[in-house]
C-alpha cells in the first residue's frame, strides 16, 4: 500500500510509523506544522469509510480516545481536529483512495517542544496543508514520547511497540 496524502505530498508517505494495532497503523506526520501532528491509517486497503468493519471501526473508537489522551498529556492542545480526506489519490487518472485520518492538536497560543516554537496562525479554522520540518532527533523524541503513552493506556491493542 503507497501512503500518499495531501499533508504529506512533499515526502509521500504519512510519516514515521509510532505504532500499529491489529487495524490501524499510527505515523507521526512528516510536517509539524500543528505539534504532534499524526497520521491514522488502516491496515488493509479500503477505499472508503463505507467499507470498514464494525471491528475495525470499535479499534477505531478506543484509539482516538487514547491518542488525544496521549497527545493532550503530552503537548497540551487547545482541541483537535480529524480529518479524512483522501482527495491527493484523485489527482492521479487511476485514483487509489486508502482509508487514514489526519490528526491535528492545534494551539491558541504559541507551543514550544524542544526549544522549537510551534504556531498555529488559523487556530479555529480548518488545518492548512503547510510544511514544517523539524530536526530527526526531535521527531524521534516526539514519536518515543506519544509511543510511550499509548503502550500504556492501550498496550493490549499494539501489535508493534517498535522498540
Amino acid at each position: 500500500m503507497v501512503e500518499v496524502c495531501e499533508f504529506s505530498e512533499e515526502f509521500a508517505l504519512y510519516g514515521d510509523l509510532i505504532v500499529a494495532t491489529k487495524y490501524w497503523k499510527l505515523f507521526l506526520a512528516p510536517s509539524q506544522r500543528y505539534l504532534g501532528t499524526c497520521v491514522l491509517s488502516l491496515n488493509r486497503e479500503c477505499s472508503d469509510l463505507k467499507f470498514l468493519k464494525k471491528e475495525e471501526w470499535e479499534e477505531y473508537s478506543i484509539l482516538v480516545k487514547d491518542i488525544e489522551i496521549a497527545i493532550g498529556d503530552i503537548f497540551s492542545p487547545d482541541l483537535f481536529n480529524w480529518s479524512c480526506f483522501k482527495n491527493a489519490a484523485f489527482r492521479d487518472e487511476n485514483p487509489k483512495p486508502e482509508v487514514h485520518w489526519h490528526i491535528h492538536p492545534r494551539y491558541k497560543e504559541i507551543a514550544i517542544f524542544d526549544g522549537i516554537e510551534f504556531e498555529d496562525p488559523d487556530f479555529g479554522y480548518v488545518p492548512q496543508p503547510i510544511t514544517k520540518k523539524i530536526p530527526e532527533n526531535t521527531k524521534n523524541k516526539m514519536k518515543d514520547l506519544i509511543r510511550d503513552k499509548l503502550a500504556i493506556s492501550c498496550g493490549e491493542l499494539l501489535v508493534d511497540h517498535l522498540e
